[in-house]
């Protein structure tokens, strides 16, 4: 039986099988960052409010999950692991992520729409198991002194792509223009995003939303 309940824990199986929150998969999936929250999920009458059919299509879309996937996780099934990534992206490696050089980062062809490793020229660091058998994690090579004092050449920056973010957190942004940056995130609204410098040398940023390609959270540095 499709019953409410079943659907929005499916959503969270979903989730959490490629390491994401609930937002994390919304944003990935192209949509409000809040659609997936639990508040969202009854209406100021109390009553059930259900994910849309877009939505949903949305969802499997952006983790490559077939209907059967998500079917099975409503029943509570365990689907197959086939198909689980995206064609080019890079799945969990037990103790290696894929290694890009800042500079390189502002390319293109190294990201996804939503921030995530794919294409080719990627290297590879070890790594503790636990994170990078996170879907998606991947690590980046601090260039030059624009991040000094926290951050020295030759750091490696750990990110999570659809992680969760709160102000306070340290993150990596890629903007439309290919500029690729680690600040720390002051302040987002419905508009715009402001970003600390972690140089106090180097300004502090503000961008409209519509300027940000990806913004990603730090989870570990090498120092």
């Amino acid at each position: 039986m499709l019953s409410h309940e079943r659907i929005w824990s499916a959503l969270d199986a979903l989730a959490e099988r490629h390491g994401l929150t609930p937002s994390g998969l919304a944003r990935r999936a192209g949509l409000d960052s809040t659609a997936f929250n639990k508040s969202k999920r009854c209406g100021a009458d109390g009553r059930d409010r259900w994910p849309s059919t877009e939505s949903l299509a949305k969802v499997l879309d952006a983790t490559q999950s077939s209907l059967e996937d998500f079917m099975a996780l409503v029943r509570g099934e365990r689907p197959q692991e086939s198909g689980s990534f995206p064609e080019g992206a890079f799945p969990p490696q037990s103790g290696s992520i894929p290694l890009l050089g800042f500079a390189q980062a502002g390319s293109g062809g190294f990201f996804d729409d939503g921030g995530f490793p794919a294409g080719q020229g990627w290297d590879v660091v070890d790594f503790p198991a636990q994170p990078s058998q996170r879907p998606g994690v991947y690590a980046l090579e601090v260039q030059g002194d624009s991040m000094m004092p926290l951050y020295r050449d030759g750091d490696i920056l750990v990110v999570e792509p659809g992680a969760q973010i709160r102000r306070g957190d340290r993150v990596v942004v890629r903007t439309r223009e290919g500029e690729v940056m680690a600040k720390v995130l002051n302040r987002q609204s419905a508009k715009t995003i402001e970003l600390v410098s972690l140089n106090p040398e180097h300004p502090n940023r503000s961008f409209e939303l519509s300027e940000i390609d990806w913004m990603a959270r730090i989870i570990w540095a090498s120092q």
